[in-house]
Order: C-alpha cells, then sequence, then structure tokens
C-alpha cells in the first residue's frame, strides 16, 4: 500500500516539473520567484520578497540565467493581457513604498521657513523631501507652526 502512494507523489513530481521549467523560462533574468499579481523579484530570499504583490506565488530560488521565452504567436494575447512583469525588488521587512513627492516645490519658502501640510498638521523642513511638495500645505516659520499646532516630521524639529 505504501508503495502505491509514494509512486504517486513520484508522478505528481515528474508532471509537476516542466510547468515550474516553463515558468522560469518565461521569467526576465535574475528573476528569483513570482509574485502572486504576476510580477517577478530578484530579491535574494523568499522572505519579504513579494511583499505588496500579494505574497510568492512560485520561488526559484538562485537567480535565473533564463532568457525570456520568445513571444509565440499562440501566446501573445496571453501575454497582453498579463499584468506587468518588471523585475523588482524590495527590501525584507519593510512597507511598501510611500507615494513619491511631486517633482517641484511650492513657489515661496526660504530661510527660515518650514512647509506645513495642512492635510496631516505635519511641517518638513527645507532639504526634506516633502519640503513644498505635499497637496495641500503652506510656507510659515516654525514658530508659527508650533504655536498652530503643526508637529515636526518624525519629531525633528528644523532649529
Amino acid at each position: 500500500m505504501k508503495s502505491y502512494g509514494l509512486i504517486a507523489v513520484l508522478i505528481a513530481g515528474l508532471l509537476a516539473g516542466p510547468a515550474v521549467y516553463a515558468q522560469q523560462a518565461s521569467a526576465p533574468p535574475g528573476s528569483t520567484g513570482q509574485c502572486k499579481d504576476g510580477t517577478f523579484t530578484t530579491h535574494e530570499t523568499k522572505k519579504g520578497a513579494c511583499s505588496g504583490h500579494q505574497g510568492v506565488k512560485e520561488w526559484f530560488g538562485a537567480a535565473s540565467t533564463a532568457a525570456p521565452a520568445a513571444a509565440a504567436p499562440a501566446a501573445a494575447p496571453a501575454a497582453a493581457a498579463a499584468p506587468s512583469t518588471t523585475p523588482h525588488s524590495t527590501a525584507p521587512n519593510t512597507k511598501a513604498p510611500s507615494p513619491a513627492p511631486a517633482t517641484a516645490a511650492a513657489p515661496g519658502g526660504g530661510p527660515g521657513m518650514v512647509w506645513v501640510n495642512s492635510s496631516s498638521k505635519v511641517y518638513h523642513c527645507p532639504g526634506d523631501k516633502w519640503y513644498g511638495k505635499t497637496k495641500a500645505g503652506a510656507y510659515m516659520s516654525e514658530a508659527d507652526a508650533k504655536a498652530k499646532g503643526f508637529h515636526a516630521d518624525h519629531g525633528k524639529a528644523c532649529s
């Protein structure tokens, strides 16, 4: 009886092997796994590799050197409907990246001025990546910002 179970496991392994190889062959060079949302990762370890991408679907292990498979005419519609396959790398144990600030700072500001984010009640110092770049805010002195109830970003005062 035990031999039938062992044979079934071996057959299942043999049948699953080509599917895993096909997935690895279609992965971008250097990929170490595929996330459940269809993207690929180049993260060195499985832990945190697909953070923010619904988890790991398939782990290839060491960086794959397989070149992306050539698109066959029959596979073209499936490739067009597939989610993004751009490789990404996410540092382990980190939260999803915060949205990038606007590219240009709001006009104004200057020495002794801070940018107050009126929606979050946080003020940002010159040189901070959010200085003059949040959606809602204004420039004022740090003393005025404190007097109006704003607090420093991450508790770090400018002066």
